[in-house]
């Protein structure tokens, strides 16, 4: 049984350019966390910094999350290497 007490995990993840956080940022805030998934994400940027924060009163589901976000922040990585720096 989960505990009643919000746990959060907060990711703050660099890229060589700010429009990268961006793209990263609005990318991956497209798809919101249904609310029966029980966890909440807060995605922004600041400079070339993304910052996410998962929040969520059980820690499995906390960290189901946090590995299913940083598989899509790395695909989505990975497009933007191939496409080169920013315009």
């Amino acid at each position: 049984m989960g505990s009643t007490t919000e746990q959060s995990v907060l990711l703050e993840v660099s890229f060589p350019y700010a429009r990268y956080a961006e793209i990263a940022a609005n990318t991956l805030s497209v798809d919101k966390e249904p609310r029966r998934g029980g966890v909440s994400k807060i995605i922004s940027h600041e400079g070339n910094v993304l910052k996410v924060v998962l929040q969520s009163t059980e820690a499995r589901l906390l960290r189901v999350s946090a590995n299913s976000f940083l598989e899509h922040l790395r695909l989505v990585t990975e497009t933007m290497e191939k496409f080169g720096p920013p315009v």
